[in-house]
Protein backbone atom coordinates (compact mmCIF):
# COMPACT_ATOMS: atom_id res chain seq x y z
CA UNK A 1 0.00 0.00 0.00
CA UNK A 2 2.61 2.64 0.58
CA UNK A 3 4.06 1.95 -2.98
CA UNK A 4 0.78 2.91 -4.26
CA UNK A 5 0.48 5.67 -1.96
CA UNK A 6 3.90 7.09 -3.48
CA UNK A 7 3.46 6.29 -6.98
CA UNK A 8 -0.31 8.46 -6.57
CA UNK A 9 1.98 11.12 -5.30
CA UNK A 10 4.98 10.72 -7.97
CA UNK A 11 1.61 10.91 -10.64
CA UNK A 12 0.19 13.99 -8.98
CA UNK A 13 3.65 15.92 -9.42
CA UNK A 14 3.95 14.62 -12.99
CA UNK A 15 0.34 16.12 -13.76
CA UNK A 16 0.66 19.36 -11.96
CA UNK A 17 3.93 19.84 -13.82
CA UNK A 18 2.53 19.23 -16.99
CA UNK A 19 -0.66 21.25 -16.31
CA UNK A 20 1.96 24.78 -15.13
CA UNK A 21 3.63 23.59 -18.72
CA UNK A 22 0.18 24.34 -20.80
CA UNK A 23 -0.77 27.17 -18.07
CA UNK A 24 2.48 29.02 -18.73
CA UNK A 25 1.72 28.86 -22.82
CA UNK A 26 4.28 26.26 -23.66
CA UNK A 27 2.43 23.88 -25.37
CA UNK A 28 5.41 21.61 -25.68
CA UNK A 29 5.45 21.13 -21.87
CA UNK A 30 1.92 19.64 -22.34
CA UNK A 31 2.54 17.18 -24.16
CA UNK A 32 6.36 16.80 -23.40
CA UNK A 33 5.43 14.20 -20.41
CA UNK A 34 2.55 11.89 -20.54
CA UNK A 35 1.26 8.91 -18.02
CA UNK A 36 -0.33 6.28 -19.34
CA UNK A 37 -3.48 4.77 -18.28
CA UNK A 38 -1.15 1.83 -18.47
CA UNK A 39 1.33 2.74 -15.81
CA UNK A 40 -1.57 4.17 -13.24
CA UNK A 41 -2.79 0.60 -13.55
CA UNK A 42 0.83 -1.20 -13.11
CA UNK A 43 1.27 0.47 -9.85
CA UNK A 44 -1.53 -0.57 -8.42
CA UNK A 45 -0.90 -3.97 -9.12
CA UNK A 46 2.88 -4.47 -9.73
CA UNK A 47 3.38 -7.91 -9.83
CA UNK A 48 0.31 -9.45 -11.30
CA UNK A 49 -0.45 -6.85 -14.23
CA UNK A 50 -1.60 -8.67 -17.42
CA UNK A 51 0.28 -6.63 -20.12
CA UNK A 52 3.15 -5.62 -18.14
CA UNK A 53 6.08 -7.53 -16.27
CA UNK A 54 7.65 -6.64 -12.96
CA UNK A 55 11.20 -6.79 -14.35
CA UNK A 56 12.02 -4.12 -11.46
CA UNK A 57 14.19 -6.73 -9.60
CA UNK A 58 16.38 -7.57 -13.11
CA UNK A 59 19.92 -7.94 -12.90
CA UNK A 60 22.97 -8.13 -10.78
CA UNK A 61 23.45 -6.87 -7.12
CA UNK A 62 26.73 -5.69 -5.88
CA UNK A 63 29.11 -7.67 -4.16
CA UNK A 64 32.10 -6.41 -2.23
CA UNK A 65 35.58 -6.61 -3.76
CA UNK A 66 37.95 -9.39 -2.98
CA UNK A 67 41.17 -7.82 -1.46
CA UNK A 68 43.56 -10.33 -3.96
CA UNK A 69 44.57 -8.29 -7.11
CA UNK A 70 46.77 -10.14 -9.41
CA UNK A 71 48.32 -9.07 -12.69
CA UNK A 72 48.46 -11.04 -15.20
CA UNK A 73 52.00 -9.67 -16.51
CA UNK A 74 53.33 -11.55 -13.12
CA UNK A 75 52.18 -14.98 -15.24
CA UNK A 76 53.45 -13.90 -18.04
CA UNK A 77 51.40 -11.92 -20.25
CA UNK A 78 53.05 -9.64 -22.69
CA UNK A 79 51.56 -6.84 -24.11
CA UNK A 80 52.68 -6.98 -27.49
CA UNK A 81 50.13 -7.77 -29.41
CA UNK A 82 52.72 -11.02 -30.16
CA UNK A 83 52.89 -13.31 -27.51
CA UNK A 84 50.33 -15.65 -26.94
CA UNK A 85 48.82 -14.33 -23.60
CA UNK A 86 46.20 -16.95 -23.01
CA UNK A 87 47.94 -19.24 -21.05
CA UNK A 88 48.74 -16.58 -18.35
CA UNK A 89 46.08 -14.83 -18.36
CA UNK A 90 44.11 -18.38 -17.55
CA UNK A 91 46.70 -18.90 -14.85
CA UNK A 92 46.05 -15.98 -13.55
CA UNK A 93 41.92 -16.59 -13.56
CA UNK A 94 42.68 -19.84 -12.50
CA UNK A 95 44.82 -18.39 -9.22
CA UNK A 96 42.28 -16.14 -8.12
CA UNK A 97 39.69 -19.10 -8.11
CA UNK A 98 41.88 -21.17 -5.91
CA UNK A 99 42.26 -18.60 -3.28
CA UNK A 100 38.39 -18.02 -3.24
CA UNK A 101 38.37 -14.81 -5.74
CA UNK A 102 39.61 -11.88 -6.35
CA UNK A 103 40.47 -9.40 -9.67
CA UNK A 104 42.56 -10.24 -11.95
CA UNK A 105 44.16 -7.10 -13.48
CA UNK A 106 44.76 -6.57 -17.55
CA UNK A 107 47.62 -3.51 -17.62
CA UNK A 108 46.92 -1.33 -20.54
CA UNK A 109 47.66 -2.98 -24.33
CA UNK A 110 47.32 -5.35 -26.60
CA UNK A 111 47.56 -8.82 -25.43
CA UNK A 112 47.03 -11.11 -28.17
CA UNK A 113 44.77 -15.05 -27.09
CA UNK A 114 45.14 -17.52 -28.98
CA UNK A 115 42.83 -19.33 -26.73
CA UNK A 116 39.08 -19.05 -24.90
CA UNK A 117 39.83 -16.97 -21.82
CA UNK A 118 37.68 -18.98 -18.66
CA UNK A 119 36.90 -17.85 -15.66
CA UNK A 120 35.00 -20.98 -13.98
CA UNK A 121 35.01 -19.65 -10.32
CA UNK A 122 33.01 -17.59 -8.54
CA UNK A 123 34.27 -14.24 -7.27
CA UNK A 124 36.64 -13.36 -9.51
CA UNK A 125 36.76 -10.26 -11.64
CA UNK A 126 38.91 -10.16 -14.74
CA UNK A 127 39.50 -5.82 -15.06
CA UNK A 128 41.20 -4.37 -17.94
CA UNK A 129 42.15 -0.36 -17.65
CA UNK A 130 39.02 0.48 -20.05
CA UNK A 131 37.44 -0.63 -23.13
CA UNK A 132 39.79 1.72 -25.13
CA UNK A 133 42.85 0.90 -23.65
CA UNK A 134 42.71 -2.65 -22.84
CA UNK A 135 42.21 -5.12 -26.04
CA UNK A 136 42.57 -8.71 -26.31
CA UNK A 137 43.18 -9.89 -29.80
CA UNK A 138 41.97 -13.08 -30.40
CA UNK A 139 43.20 -14.90 -33.04
CA UNK A 140 41.19 -18.47 -33.41
CA UNK A 141 37.61 -19.65 -33.40
CA UNK A 142 36.08 -21.71 -30.96
CA UNK A 143 35.71 -24.43 -33.85
CA UNK A 144 39.49 -24.61 -33.95
CA UNK A 145 40.03 -24.76 -29.97
CA UNK A 146 37.21 -27.15 -29.17
CA UNK A 147 35.60 -28.49 -32.09
CA UNK A 148 32.77 -29.04 -34.52
CA UNK A 149 29.90 -28.11 -32.58
CA UNK A 150 26.42 -29.60 -34.33
CA UNK A 151 23.19 -29.21 -33.09
CA UNK A 152 20.88 -31.40 -31.09
CA UNK A 153 18.26 -30.99 -33.29
CA UNK A 154 19.96 -32.20 -36.18
CA UNK A 155 21.23 -30.57 -39.61
CA UNK A 156 24.45 -28.83 -40.68
CA UNK A 157 23.94 -25.93 -38.62
CA UNK A 158 26.58 -24.56 -36.31
CA UNK A 159 26.04 -24.20 -32.81
CA UNK A 160 28.52 -22.02 -32.43
CA UNK A 161 26.25 -19.79 -33.90
CA UNK A 162 24.44 -19.16 -30.81
CA UNK A 163 26.36 -20.69 -27.85
CA UNK A 164 30.17 -20.37 -26.64
CA UNK A 165 32.68 -17.27 -26.52
CA UNK A 166 36.36 -16.39 -26.40
CA UNK A 167 35.85 -15.12 -23.14
CA UNK A 168 33.34 -17.23 -21.39
CA UNK A 169 31.95 -17.10 -17.58
CA UNK A 170 30.89 -20.91 -16.28
CA UNK A 171 31.31 -23.00 -13.98
CA UNK A 172 34.81 -25.02 -13.74
CA UNK A 173 32.86 -28.24 -14.11
CA UNK A 174 30.05 -27.44 -16.18
CA UNK A 175 32.29 -25.54 -18.92
CA UNK A 176 34.35 -28.89 -18.76
CA UNK A 177 31.10 -31.14 -19.34
CA UNK A 178 30.58 -29.17 -22.05
CA UNK A 179 33.48 -29.49 -24.28
CA UNK A 180 33.85 -33.01 -23.25
CA UNK A 181 30.31 -33.40 -24.93
CA UNK A 182 31.26 -31.17 -27.64
CA UNK A 183 34.63 -33.47 -28.83
CA UNK A 184 32.67 -36.72 -28.26
CA UNK A 185 29.77 -35.20 -30.65
CA UNK A 186 27.36 -36.09 -27.62
CA UNK A 187 25.73 -32.53 -28.70
CA UNK A 188 24.61 -31.24 -25.11
CA UNK A 189 21.88 -29.39 -23.34
CA UNK A 190 23.29 -26.32 -21.76
CA UNK A 191 20.98 -25.60 -18.90
CA UNK A 192 21.03 -25.99 -15.51
CA UNK A 193 20.32 -29.46 -14.91
CA UNK A 194 23.73 -30.60 -17.20
CA UNK A 195 24.00 -32.12 -20.82
CA UNK A 196 21.21 -34.34 -20.31
CA UNK A 197 18.71 -32.55 -18.42
CA UNK A 198 19.33 -35.21 -15.61
CA UNK A 199 21.51 -33.64 -13.15
CA UNK A 200 19.23 -32.32 -10.20
CA UNK A 201 17.49 -33.93 -8.10
CA UNK A 202 14.47 -32.72 -5.47
CA UNK A 203 14.25 -30.50 -2.48
CA UNK A 204 10.68 -30.60 -1.49
CA UNK A 205 6.90 -29.98 -3.67
CA UNK A 206 5.49 -26.59 -3.51
CA UNK A 207 1.55 -25.93 -2.85
CA UNK A 208 -0.44 -24.53 -5.55
CA UNK A 209 0.15 -20.24 -5.27
CA UNK A 210 -0.04 -17.50 -8.16
CA UNK A 211 2.42 -15.48 -10.52
CA UNK A 212 3.39 -12.64 -8.49
CA UNK A 213 3.52 -14.54 -4.62
CA UNK A 214 7.06 -13.68 -2.95
CA UNK A 215 6.13 -16.62 -0.38
CA UNK A 216 5.58 -19.78 -1.20
CA UNK A 217 4.47 -22.88 0.73
CA UNK A 218 6.52 -25.99 0.88
CA UNK A 219 6.17 -29.46 1.91
CA UNK A 220 9.62 -29.94 3.50
CA UNK A 221 11.87 -27.17 4.29
CA UNK A 222 14.52 -29.09 5.68
CA UNK A 223 16.38 -28.56 2.97
CA UNK A 224 16.33 -25.25 2.15
CA UNK A 225 18.81 -22.45 3.72
CA UNK A 226 18.47 -18.36 3.30
CA UNK A 227 20.91 -17.10 0.62
CA UNK A 228 20.98 -20.56 -1.15
CA UNK A 229 20.39 -20.77 -4.97
CA UNK A 230 17.37 -23.29 -5.90
CA UNK A 231 15.63 -24.52 -9.14
CA UNK A 232 11.94 -24.04 -9.43
CA UNK A 233 10.98 -26.87 -11.81
CA UNK A 234 7.30 -26.28 -13.59
CA UNK A 235 6.45 -29.57 -15.92
CA UNK A 236 3.89 -29.44 -18.84
CA UNK A 237 0.48 -31.89 -18.67
CA UNK A 238 -0.58 -33.20 -21.66
CA UNK A 239 -2.76 -30.09 -22.38
CA UNK A 240 0.29 -27.96 -22.64
CA UNK A 241 -1.56 -26.12 -19.88
CA UNK A 242 1.48 -24.51 -18.58
CA UNK A 243 2.43 -23.10 -22.52
CA UNK A 244 -0.98 -21.47 -22.70
CA UNK A 245 -0.48 -19.93 -19.35
CA UNK A 246 2.64 -18.44 -20.45
CA UNK A 247 0.75 -17.08 -23.26
CA UNK A 248 -1.42 -15.57 -20.83
CA UNK A 249 -4.46 -18.19 -21.55
CA UNK A 250 -7.72 -18.06 -23.34
CA UNK A 251 -9.13 -19.05 -26.44
CA UNK A 252 -6.11 -18.05 -28.74
CA UNK A 253 -3.71 -20.43 -26.94
CA UNK A 254 -6.39 -22.82 -26.28
CA UNK A 255 -6.56 -23.37 -30.12
CA UNK A 256 -3.03 -23.23 -31.07
CA UNK A 257 -1.58 -26.48 -31.59
CA UNK A 258 1.56 -27.53 -29.60
CA UNK A 259 2.33 -31.31 -30.15
CA UNK A 260 4.25 -30.98 -33.14
CA UNK A 261 6.19 -28.12 -32.01
CA UNK A 262 8.95 -30.59 -31.01
CA UNK A 263 12.19 -28.07 -30.05
CA UNK A 264 9.61 -26.14 -28.47
CA UNK A 265 8.29 -29.12 -26.34
CA UNK A 266 12.34 -29.76 -25.54
CA UNK A 267 12.42 -26.72 -23.41
CA UNK A 268 10.15 -27.98 -20.71
CA UNK A 269 10.20 -28.29 -17.86
CA UNK A 270 10.65 -24.53 -17.09
CA UNK A 271 13.53 -23.95 -14.79
CA UNK A 272 13.73 -21.04 -12.70
CA UNK A 273 16.22 -20.16 -9.97
CA UNK A 274 15.77 -18.26 -7.29
CA UNK A 275 17.58 -17.64 -3.50
CA UNK A 276 15.82 -18.30 -0.95
CA UNK A 277 15.51 -15.06 1.51
CA UNK A 278 13.90 -16.46 4.62
CA UNK A 279 12.25 -19.89 5.50
CA UNK A 280 9.57 -19.96 8.01
CA UNK A 281 8.63 -23.34 8.89
CA UNK A 282 7.25 -24.30 5.84
CA UNK A 283 6.68 -21.04 4.56
CA UNK A 284 9.72 -19.71 2.06
CA UNK A 285 10.20 -16.48 0.95
CA UNK A 286 12.10 -15.76 -2.55
CA UNK A 287 14.66 -13.41 -3.39
CA UNK A 288 11.84 -12.17 -6.35
CA UNK A 289 8.54 -12.81 -6.77
CA UNK A 290 7.00 -15.95 -9.05
CA UNK A 291 7.62 -15.62 -12.92
CA UNK A 292 4.17 -18.08 -13.31
CA UNK A 293 1.27 -19.62 -11.26
CA UNK A 294 1.99 -22.69 -9.81
CA UNK A 295 -0.87 -25.50 -10.27
CA UNK A 296 -0.62 -29.18 -8.91
CA UNK A 297 -0.69 -30.29 -12.49
CA UNK A 298 2.53 -28.64 -13.42
CA UNK A 299 4.11 -30.43 -10.31
CA UNK A 300 5.98 -27.46 -9.36
CA UNK A 301 9.02 -28.42 -6.97
CA UNK A 302 12.02 -26.48 -5.87
CA UNK A 303 15.51 -28.69 -6.93
CA UNK A 304 19.21 -28.68 -7.14
CA UNK A 305 21.01 -27.90 -10.18
CA UNK A 306 24.22 -28.15 -11.41
CA UNK A 307 27.01 -25.64 -9.16
CA UNK A 308 26.45 -22.09 -10.28
CA UNK A 309 28.63 -19.56 -11.15
CA UNK A 310 28.31 -16.22 -9.05
CA UNK A 311 29.59 -12.91 -8.29
CA UNK A 312 32.10 -12.34 -11.28
CA UNK A 313 32.45 -10.68 -13.96
CA UNK A 314 34.45 -9.27 -16.66
CA UNK A 315 34.88 -5.25 -17.13
CA UNK A 316 37.27 -2.64 -18.90
CA UNK A 317 38.30 -4.22 -22.08
CA UNK A 318 37.65 -5.01 -25.38
CA UNK A 319 37.62 -8.48 -27.12
CA UNK A 320 38.53 -8.00 -30.70
CA UNK A 321 38.62 -11.35 -33.10
CA UNK A 322 41.07 -11.63 -35.99
CA UNK A 323 38.75 -9.67 -38.91
CA UNK A 324 37.46 -12.45 -41.33
CA UNK A 325 34.53 -12.39 -43.45
CA UNK A 326 31.22 -12.96 -41.57
CA UNK A 327 30.05 -16.37 -42.24
CA UNK A 328 26.44 -18.26 -44.33
CA UNK A 329 23.71 -18.12 -42.10
CA UNK A 330 23.94 -20.76 -39.50
CA UNK A 331 27.77 -21.92 -40.30
CA UNK A 332 29.39 -19.37 -37.68
CA UNK A 333 33.22 -20.70 -36.66
CA UNK A 334 32.98 -18.87 -33.53
CA UNK A 335 35.02 -15.91 -33.44
CA UNK A 336 32.32 -15.06 -30.43
CA UNK A 337 32.50 -12.53 -27.59
CA UNK A 338 31.68 -13.19 -24.03
CA UNK A 339 28.94 -15.51 -22.99
CA UNK A 340 27.60 -15.87 -19.37
CA UNK A 341 26.30 -19.59 -19.02
CA UNK A 342 24.92 -21.54 -15.88
CA UNK A 343 26.17 -17.77 -14.00
CA UNK A 344 23.83 -16.45 -11.40
CA UNK A 345 24.53 -12.86 -10.41
CA UNK A 346 27.69 -12.20 -12.58
CA UNK A 347 28.11 -8.68 -14.65
CA UNK A 348 29.79 -7.23 -17.43
CA UNK A 349 30.90 -3.89 -17.41
CA UNK A 350 32.36 -1.35 -20.21
CA UNK A 351 33.09 -4.22 -22.95
CA UNK A 352 33.53 -3.60 -26.38
CA UNK A 353 33.66 -6.60 -28.87
CA UNK A 354 34.73 -6.17 -32.30
CA UNK A 355 34.03 -8.21 -35.56
CA UNK A 356 32.41 -11.40 -33.69
CA UNK A 357 30.66 -13.73 -35.27
CA UNK A 358 28.54 -12.92 -31.97
CA UNK A 359 28.57 -10.81 -29.36
CA UNK A 360 27.29 -10.82 -25.56
CA UNK A 361 25.47 -14.13 -25.29
CA UNK A 362 23.13 -15.17 -21.52
CA UNK A 363 22.67 -18.90 -21.85
CA UNK A 364 20.87 -20.43 -18.80
CA UNK A 365 22.38 -17.41 -17.00
CA UNK A 366 19.45 -15.28 -15.04
CA UNK A 367 20.21 -12.03 -12.49
CA UNK A 368 23.39 -10.59 -14.71
CA UNK A 369 24.06 -7.81 -15.81
CA UNK A 370 24.91 -5.84 -19.37
CA UNK A 371 26.57 -3.05 -18.82
CA UNK A 372 28.06 -0.29 -21.01
CA UNK A 373 28.85 -3.25 -23.82
CA UNK A 374 29.03 -2.48 -27.24
CA UNK A 375 29.25 -4.59 -30.74
CA UNK A 376 31.40 -3.06 -33.18
CA UNK A 377 33.30 -4.11 -36.16
CA UNK A 378 32.52 -6.08 -39.75
CA UNK A 379 28.47 -7.07 -38.56
CA UNK A 380 27.09 -9.92 -36.62
CA UNK A 381 24.85 -12.92 -36.71
CA UNK A 382 23.47 -12.11 -33.17
CA UNK A 383 24.84 -9.17 -31.59
CA UNK A 384 22.86 -10.01 -28.30
CA UNK A 385 21.23 -13.48 -27.68
CA UNK A 386 19.67 -14.45 -24.45
CA UNK A 387 18.17 -18.16 -24.22
CA UNK A 388 18.50 -21.39 -23.02
CA UNK A 389 15.69 -20.14 -20.03
CA UNK A 390 17.88 -17.10 -19.35
CA UNK A 391 15.38 -14.94 -16.47
CA UNK A 392 15.72 -11.43 -15.01
CA UNK A 393 18.83 -10.26 -16.77
CA UNK A 394 19.52 -6.58 -17.12
CA UNK A 395 21.07 -5.52 -20.90
CA UNK A 396 21.59 -1.25 -20.69
CA UNK A 397 23.36 1.40 -22.09
CA UNK A 398 24.34 -1.15 -25.19
CA UNK A 399 24.97 -0.08 -28.56
CA UNK A 400 25.35 -2.03 -31.65
CA UNK A 401 27.29 0.16 -34.29
CA UNK A 402 27.08 0.16 -37.84
CA UNK A 403 28.76 -2.48 -39.14
CA UNK A 404 31.74 -1.97 -41.50
CA UNK A 405 32.10 -3.46 -44.44
CA UNK A 406 28.84 -4.96 -46.27
CA UNK A 407 26.97 -7.73 -45.25
CA UNK A 408 28.20 -10.82 -47.56
CA UNK A 409 25.40 -12.62 -49.36
CA UNK A 410 23.85 -15.46 -47.33
CA UNK A 411 24.80 -14.15 -43.73
CA UNK A 412 21.91 -12.77 -41.74
CA UNK A 413 21.58 -10.21 -39.02
CA UNK A 414 19.40 -10.31 -35.72
CA UNK A 415 19.74 -7.90 -33.06
CA UNK A 416 18.58 -8.34 -29.49
CA UNK A 417 17.20 -11.79 -29.25
CA UNK A 418 15.33 -13.66 -26.49
CA UNK A 419 14.25 -17.29 -27.23
CA UNK A 420 13.70 -20.42 -25.15
CA UNK A 421 11.71 -20.05 -22.28
CA UNK A 422 13.37 -17.02 -21.28
CA UNK A 423 11.72 -14.16 -19.34
CA UNK A 424 11.46 -11.16 -17.28
CA UNK A 425 14.93 -9.83 -18.84
CA UNK A 426 15.44 -6.44 -19.99
CA UNK A 427 16.88 -4.06 -22.35
CA UNK A 428 17.02 -0.48 -21.41
CA UNK A 429 19.02 2.52 -22.90
CA UNK A 430 20.31 1.27 -26.48
CA UNK A 431 21.23 2.62 -29.43
CA UNK A 432 20.88 0.00 -31.99
CA UNK A 433 22.25 1.39 -35.31
CA UNK A 434 21.21 -1.77 -36.97
CA UNK A 435 19.51 -4.80 -35.78
CA UNK A 436 16.10 -5.63 -34.65
CA UNK A 437 13.81 -6.71 -31.54
CA UNK A 438 14.77 -10.47 -32.24
CA UNK A 439 13.06 -13.54 -30.95
CA UNK A 440 13.67 -16.97 -32.15
CA UNK A 441 10.48 -18.10 -30.82
CA UNK A 442 10.77 -20.93 -28.11
CA UNK A 443 8.12 -18.91 -26.27
CA UNK A 444 10.11 -16.43 -24.24
CA UNK A 445 7.16 -14.13 -22.03
CA UNK A 446 7.36 -11.16 -19.85
CA UNK A 447 10.45 -9.61 -21.55
CA UNK A 448 11.08 -5.45 -21.82
CA UNK A 449 12.60 -3.24 -24.46
CA UNK A 450 12.64 -0.22 -23.00
CA UNK A 451 14.07 3.61 -23.97
CA UNK A 452 15.95 2.26 -27.18
CA UNK A 453 16.90 3.80 -30.49
CA UNK A 454 16.59 1.16 -33.35
CA UNK A 455 17.45 1.43 -36.97
CA UNK A 456 15.19 -1.67 -37.49
CA UNK A 457 16.38 -3.27 -40.23
CA UNK A 458 17.48 -6.97 -38.97
CA UNK A 459 15.38 -10.03 -38.98
CA UNK A 460 14.12 -12.79 -36.31
CA UNK A 461 14.98 -16.00 -36.82
CA UNK A 462 13.33 -19.64 -35.37
CA UNK A 463 12.57 -22.88 -36.68
CA UNK A 464 8.52 -23.06 -36.78
CA UNK A 465 8.77 -26.17 -34.61
CA UNK A 466 10.24 -23.78 -31.80
CA UNK A 467 6.73 -22.33 -31.32
CA UNK A 468 5.07 -18.68 -31.11
CA UNK A 469 7.35 -15.74 -31.44
CA UNK A 470 5.89 -14.34 -28.22
CA UNK A 471 4.41 -14.71 -25.05
CA UNK A 472 2.72 -12.73 -22.75
CA UNK A 473 3.67 -9.91 -21.11
CA UNK A 474 6.51 -8.44 -23.67
CA UNK A 475 6.69 -4.56 -23.34
CA UNK A 476 8.00 -2.07 -25.21
CA UNK A 477 8.24 1.57 -23.76
CA UNK A 478 9.43 5.06 -25.25
CA UNK A 479 10.97 3.04 -28.74
CA UNK A 480 12.66 5.25 -31.56
CA UNK A 481 12.84 3.40 -34.64
CA UNK A 482 14.30 5.83 -37.26
CA UNK A 483 13.70 4.00 -40.38
CA UNK A 484 9.86 3.64 -39.69
CA UNK A 485 9.92 -0.10 -40.09
CA UNK A 486 6.80 -1.81 -37.65
CA UNK A 487 8.28 -5.64 -37.82
CA UNK A 488 8.95 -6.74 -34.37
CA UNK A 489 8.67 -2.80 -32.88
CA UNK A 490 4.90 -2.56 -32.55
CA UNK A 491 3.39 -5.64 -30.91
CA UNK A 492 -0.50 -4.83 -30.78
CA UNK A 493 -1.08 -7.85 -33.92
CA UNK A 494 1.86 -9.57 -32.49
CA UNK A 495 2.15 -10.69 -29.18
CA UNK A 496 -0.29 -11.93 -26.45
CA UNK A 497 -1.43 -9.72 -23.51
CA UNK A 498 1.53 -7.63 -24.02
CA UNK A 499 1.96 -3.66 -24.66
CA UNK A 500 3.46 -0.92 -26.55
CA UNK A 501 3.87 2.40 -25.28
CA UNK A 502 5.48 5.06 -26.56
CA UNK A 503 6.41 4.24 -30.08
CA UNK A 504 6.44 6.91 -32.97
CA UNK A 505 4.68 5.99 -35.89
CA UNK A 506 6.41 3.01 -38.46
CA UNK A 507 4.77 0.93 -41.19
CA UNK A 508 4.75 -2.36 -42.32
CA UNK A 509 7.69 -3.20 -44.62
CA UNK A 510 9.66 -6.11 -45.35
CA UNK A 511 7.44 -7.97 -42.80
CA UNK A 512 8.33 -11.44 -41.94
CA UNK A 513 6.27 -11.43 -38.50
CA UNK A 514 2.95 -12.62 -38.47
CA UNK A 515 0.50 -13.60 -35.28
CA UNK A 516 0.83 -16.98 -33.25
CA UNK A 517 -2.33 -16.82 -32.06
CA UNK A 518 -5.85 -16.07 -33.50
CA UNK A 519 -8.50 -13.64 -32.21
CA UNK A 520 -8.11 -11.04 -29.32
CA UNK A 521 -4.38 -10.77 -28.32
CA UNK A 522 -5.46 -8.54 -25.57
CA UNK A 523 -2.60 -6.51 -26.10
CA UNK A 524 -2.44 -2.82 -25.63
CA UNK A 525 -1.12 0.55 -27.65
CA UNK A 526 -1.16 3.77 -25.86
CA UNK A 527 0.64 6.74 -26.98
CA UNK A 528 1.16 5.94 -30.70
CA UNK A 529 2.93 8.10 -33.12
CA UNK A 530 4.92 9.88 -29.76
CA UNK A 531 8.43 10.03 -29.69
CA UNK A 532 9.75 10.41 -25.78
CA UNK A 533 6.65 11.43 -24.48
CA UNK A 534 5.91 8.82 -22.47
CA UNK A 535 6.04 9.34 -18.62
CA UNK A 536 8.07 7.23 -16.68
CA UNK A 537 10.93 7.48 -19.46
CA UNK A 538 12.60 4.49 -18.69
CA UNK A 539 9.99 1.53 -17.45
CA UNK A 540 12.69 -0.86 -15.70
CA UNK A 541 14.00 2.53 -13.80
CA UNK A 542 10.46 3.35 -12.92
CA UNK A 543 10.01 -0.09 -11.25
CA UNK A 544 13.28 0.25 -9.71
CA UNK A 545 12.22 3.57 -7.62
CA UNK A 546 8.97 1.37 -6.74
Amino acid sequence: MSNARFTRRALLGTATAVALGAATGTARAATAAQVPSLWREFTRTPYTHPQIPYIGGAGARRHPRRPLVLDVRRYGAVADGVTDSAPAINRAIAAAGRAGGGTVLIPPGTFRIDDVIRVGHSGVVLRGAGSGRTKLYATRNLTELIGVYGSRYGGDKSSWSWAGGLIWLAPTARWDSLVAAIRAKAWPFEGWTGNKRDEWRQLTTVEPARQGAWTVTVADPSQLRPGELVLLRLSDDSGHTLLEHMAGGGPGPEAYYWDDKTKLLSYVPYEWPVRVAHVHGRKVTLERPLPLDLRPEWNPQLTTHVEELTGSGVEGLTLEAVETPQQPHLLDLGYNGVVLQCAYDCWVDDVTVRHVDNGFGLVAASACTLRRTTVAGRGSHHPYFCREGSHDNLVEDFTIEQRTVPAPANTQLHGINVEGLSSYNVWSRGDMRMGTFDSHRGLPFANVRTDITVNNDGRHGGDANAGPLFGARFTHWNIRVTNGRAGLMKLDQLAPYSATVGLNTVTEFDQIDVPDFTGDLHTRLELYGTTDVVRPRNLYEAQRRL
